[in-house]
């Protein structure tokens, strides 16, 4: 999905490679108009229970204890006055190769939000409404969101369609964001290939379950929002999915036999977890995968390649499947990027520049904080 979001692909395209119900995906619930309520205590001795699977029971009604540190909570501040003084002057985020970048400009929205700032409102409410605004100038009439210079777009489409289900689904005044979320979903929908993914550009040709997991998560967001979003398309994408996972439960790049990589493996679970699939026999292996080759702090990663892309996703499938994942990843993750945050406030990748990769830190770093949507189940 996107780490250096265009640079990476090449990358990764280099290196080749019983289905449980799917929750209901029509008829959707009314959009939600206040993040979700403050997370409530753990009796004792239940955060350490055993369970029959790791997957089906998210963290996020169950907070461990301590999740955010003194040492996390002065990191975000520092990260986010650190991004907000990138803001370009136009709204939009990334420099550059990627300057104006619609992707870059609605994960930084993102990164905002996840601390409960709105379009206008909070410390960093006018940040997002800039970024708001820069989107929504960029959406066009065939549902498209990019930028004149996008490359491959559909990644920044998918990153920009779950900002604006995000933005409607707390924030459901501006029929502005309805319009254009709408016609967002409608190409992603339009533009799903045979095998049920997507790639880099609006046409139904062939996948990769980089850009799917964007898709997945842009169509889940709206339909959380009150879009309706048709249950063959998700059903489709599932099946697209468990057909990238490989016998030791790592996913591939493509359906196409592959090597195993622990970013896209990332990717994929989340993919299910977003798809509606939350207790199930390919998230169980896929999350054995990431903990025996991607735990922080020298667990098992042995190469730092798309390291923000990758975390990204690996702490979003920790924290849907709960439980003991999450409570053994979350402190490892969370004080790995404390230690590497860098003396101005920000992150850096160095393919993709400071405003991705600073984006992407803060959204995982404010996890536990549970405001935005697109974390609850």
């Amino acid at each position: 999905m996107i780490a250096a979001i265009l640079s990476m692909v090449i990358t990764m395209q280099q290196t080749p490679a019983n289905q449980a119900d799917a929750a209901p995906v029509v008829d959707a619930p009314k959009a939600q108009q206040a993040p979700p309520a403050p997370p409530v205590a753990i009796p004792q001795g239940e955060a350490d229970a055993p369970r029959p699977s790791r997957a089906g029971t998210s963290a996020q009604n169950a907070p461990s204890r301590l999740e955010m540190t003194p040492e996390s909570e002065e990191a975000t501040h520092r990260a986010m006055r650190y991004l907000a003084s990138m803001q370009n002057d136009d709204g939009s985020f990334g420099r550059g190769r990627f300057a104006r970048h619609v992707g870059i400009t609605a994960l930084c929205g993102l990164a905002f939000m996840a601390d409960g700032n709105l379009p206008g409102r909070g410390p960093y409410g006018d940040a997002v409404r800039r970024a708001l605004e820069f989107v929504l100038k960029n959406a066009t009439e065939t549902g498209l969101l990019a930028a004149e210079n996008s490359h491959g777009p559909m990644y920044g489409h998918g990153f920009a369609t779950l900002f604006l289900g995000e933005v409607y689904g707390m924030t459901p005044e501006d029929g502005r964001v309805r319009d254009a979320l709408v016609r967002a979903v409608e190409l992603i929908v339009n533009s799903q290939n045979e095998e049920g993914g997507w790639r880099y550009n609006p046409v139904p040709y062939d996948a990769d379950v980089s850009v799917t997991i964007c898709e997945i998560m842009g169509l889940r967001s709206a339909r959380n929002a009150g879009i309706k979003v048709p249950k063959a398309t998700i059903d489709r994408a599932i099946a697209y999915v468990r057909g990238c996972q490989n016998a030791d439960g790592g996913f591939r790049y493509m359906t196409a036999l592959g090597a195993s990589a622990w970013p896209r493996t990332a990717a994929g679970v989340a993919s299910l977890f977003y798809a509606g699939i939350y207790s199930d026999d390919s998230i169980d292996r896929g999350l054995t995968y990431l903990q025996g080759n991607a735990t922080p702090n020298g667990g098992g990663m042995s190469s730092e390649a798309h390291y923000f892309y990758g975390h990204y996703y690996a702490v979003q499938s920790m924290y849907l499947a709960g439980g003991a994942a999450w409570q053994a990843w979350w402190p490892l993750i969370r004080n790995e990027l404390v230690e590497k945050q860098a003396e101005q406030g920000g992150w850096m990748d160095y393919q993709a520049g400071p405003a991705y990769s600073t984006a992407m830190g803060l959204i995982i770093l404010q996890m536990p904080k549970r405001y935005l949507p697109i974390f609850q189940k």
